[in-house]
């Protein structure tokens, strides 16, 4: 199916209003969006990508359908994962967790701009150099090998190379001003760590265009597919974070399914270069006589490896006590810092929900517990957010 301009525009048009309505019907006013609510809009964002999808089935056929299928399941998948990370990012900042979402929708615009900019010059790249298959491929195997190292704890730390940077060039703030990206301090207009937190979202965003662009266009080189699979991807992203707000950790063994999909599709795109290949020191710069692997193998091997991922890590008892220590451990840092919300009933949310942890943790079977190396200090954290609240009610 040949994408007229008109369609084009529409489409552009309809995502650009989606993310207004975002903006001023939920992020203008700073509040904490509940668990209703961030599953209302979850449900509505996901009803939509999929109702296009259908869509694309009807007028452009199966196989462009199954690819955008493909493509928007494999890129929700990515975004998820994505999710972990900004929850450090804004662990490091300290975030309110009334401002969240601003920073939230700020990362995905920027994430929209960024990697739409990756998919045309990616297009432009596969057309002229049809050998850029072979880069592609080895980039997503590469990043596959890479999702199954141990991760560096030194890594979550949010106050990088571009933030020292800022922090040294330009007058910066430690104290938010509500969800302002400048203040006053001592008379002088200042950044605040909010705009020092949306910098840190945008430089990690493009770091993950370089493995979710290549990912996609190894499941189809329709740069309409590909880029409203992306798009609607990223859409309701931000209710997404606050639906799976503690759970993230859960899915232990998210990593390993990702790393499995983006190796499969770093293969896929290896092959599909073999058969289009041009290069004179592979076969005489002739074509590769090997098996193609067909759009809808590829949608089959994508749900199942998520499938299974998922349901082993919500059974997984490991997983279970993994989640229950970092959500204790993340939720008495929040509680110990003062400054982490204005809001005295997010305070008690939050301490209400570390009781239950520790209570949890108290119960559980001491060989998952003590399988997290961190086990002891987090308990130990526990006890000093316990001391603080007796302090506060006190006070």
């Amino acid at each position: 199916m040949n994408v007229s301009p008109l369609i084009w525009g529409i489409t552009i048009v309809v995502i650009l209003a989606l993310l207004a309505f975002d903006y001023f019907f939920h992020i203008r006013k700073a509040h904490i969006p509940s668990l209703r609510e961030a599953a209302i809009w979850s449900s509505i964002y996901v009803g939509l990508a999929l109702l296009f999808g259908v869509v694309v089935v009807i007028f452009g056929g199966a196989t462009m359908g199954g690819e955008y299928f493909a493509g928007y399941i494999t890129e929700k998948a990515l975004s998820v994962d994505n999710l972990f990370v900004f929850l450090v990012i804004m662990a490091s900042f300290k975030v309110p967790r009334e401002d969240q979402q601003k920073v939230l929708l700020f990362g995905i615009v920027f994430a929209l701009i960024a990697r739409t900019a990756f998919i045309f010059a990616g297009a432009a790249l596969i057309n002229t150099w049809s050998w850029m298959f072979y880069i592609f491929g080895i980039i997503l195997l590469i990043t596959a090998g890479n999702l199954l190292k141990e991760e560096d704890s030194e890594g979550d730390d949010a106050d990088n190379f571009i933030i020292k940077l800022a922090k040294r060039l330009f007058h910066t703030s430690d104290k938010y001003d509500g969800d302002k990206l400048f203040t006053m301090l001592d008379g002088k207009k200042v950044l605040t760590p909010m705009l020092l937190v949306m910098v840190a979202i945008g430089g990690t965003d493009l770091l993950f265009a370089l493995d979710s662009i290549p990912a996609i266009f190894g499941l189809t080189q329709n740069v309409y597919i590909v880029f409203t699979a992306t798009a609607f991807s990223l859409m309701g992203l931000r209710q997404l974070y606050f639906l799976l707000d503690g759970l993230l950790d859960r899915l232990i063994y998210l990593s390993y399914g990702l790393a499995t999909i983006l190796a499969f599709i770093g293969a896929k795109l290896i092959l599909h270069a073999l058969h289009e290949n041009n290069l004179p020191f592979i076969n005489d710069g002739e074509s590769v006589n090997v098996i193609e692997i067909s759009t809808s193998v590829s949608l089959i091997v994508i749900i199942g490896v998520l499938t299974v991922t998922i349901i082993a890590s919500l059974v997984s008892k490991s997983g279970k006590a993994q989640t229950v220590l970092n959500n204790a451990r993340r939720h008495a840092d929040n509680y110990l810092d003062l400054d982490y919300t204005a809001d005295d009933a997010e305070r008690e949310r939050v301490y209400t929900l570390l009781m239950d942890e520790e209570n949890t943790i108290q119960t559980m079977e001491p060989k998952y517990r003590d399988k997290h190396k961190d086990s002891e200090e987090i308990l130990e954290q526990v006890d000093k957010a316990q001391q603080q609240h007796q302090e506060f009610l006190g006070r």
